[in-house]
């Protein structure tokens, strides 16, 4: 009956870890992601900036801020809803999450 318990024991300090290990990944995994949409936003906020004081202009789309100002983002994580509000109005940029 001892060893049984004893076994009983060490299982359940395995399951705990795994779970504890478990949980960490999936926080650092959160946190990431969450970095990455900041860092997205700060870059599109950039591009746009940086549009207007070269050309005049606010970018016409996000294919001509990727293209011309080199935007890059994971487009399977973030979709990028880009809208012009007007010629001489900051454009309307929303990110969503998708995963």
């Amino acid at each position: 009956p001892i060893v049984l318990v004893n076994q009983i024991h060490q299982i359940t300090e395995r399951v705990i870890l795994l779970i504890i290990l478990i949980y960490g990944v999936s926080y650092i995994s959160e946190a990431t992601v969450k970095e990455q949409q900041h860092s997205l936003e700060t870059a599109l906020q950039r591009s746009v900036i940086q549009c207007y004081a070269v050309e005049g202009t606010y970018p016409p789309s996000l294919d001509y801020i990727k293209t011309h100002y080199g935007l890059t983002y994971d487009e399977d994580t973030f979709f990028v809803d880009y809208t012009i509000v007007g010629s001489n109005l900051l454009p309307d940029i929303t990110i969503i999450r998708l995963k």
